[in-house]
């Protein structure tokens, strides 16, 4: 076994990898644990080919990386996992969760369902957890509630939920916890419970 590979088993603090489809309540249930204990919790940046969209920063929205450099970072095993989207490639640098993890925080990983199992192979120990609306029909509501989606997009976001919604049916391991968000507030408490003890620890520091 490699120091890396034992290191990411002995993390202080397991990640927490958080997935879910837009309008599933999974960025308002982190953004409310992130204000409630402001110094437990830390983004893991992702790197992307895609090009920065306004209002982004490098660096903090993501590492917008050159296409040759991210291929070189593939080939050197500097990820966690990796995934093309519209021909746009991602991805989780072993790197950045282990700064994190130096820094003894709780290092958040949000990521789509195929990084999901990518990740599932790595070395990481983590807590795999899916936050959802409770039927797509209330996720069409609240993703037309937003005023942000055209009906194209809208489309390709219900297209793309239900899909993954078969995927973990057909995998049920393959999160340790589904929060099922049909009331905010009791959504909240089961992932705020979840880690409970990591959070003490860190909101002591």
């Amino acid at each position: 076994m490699t120091y890396i590979q034992d290191y990411f088993r002995k993390m202080p603090c397991r990640p927490i990898v958080l997935s879910g489809p837009s309008g599933g309540g999974k960025s308002t249930i982190l953004t409310r644990a992130m204000q409630e204990y402001p110094n437990s919790f830390a983004f893991s940046v992702s790197h992307t080919t895609r090009q920065p969209r306004a209002g982004e920063e490098h660096g903090k929205h993501y590492y917008f990386t050159e296409k040759e450099k991210m291929q070189e970072m593939i080939k050197n095993n500097e990820f966690l996992e990796f995934a093309t989207f519209s021909g746009n490639t991602y991805g989780t640098s072993k790197k950045t969760v282990l700064e994190i993890e130096n820094s003894g925080k709780i290092c958040v990983l949000d990521i789509e369902l195929q990084g999901v199992r990518n990740i599932k192979n790595s070395h990481l120990d983590a807590r795999y957890i899916l936050i959802r609306a409770p039927s797509i029909k209330l996720l069409e509501e609240r993703l037309r509630a937003r005023g942000t989606e055209t009906e194209e997009s809208l489309s390709k976001r219900l297209q793309h939920a239900s899909e993954d919604l078969v995927e973990i049916e057909k995998n049920p391991t393959l999160f340790d916890k589904v929060i099922v968000n049909d009331d905010l507030e009791r959504a909240y408490k089961e992932f705020v419970d979840l880690l409970r003890d990591d959070l003490e620890k860190t909101s002591k520091k």
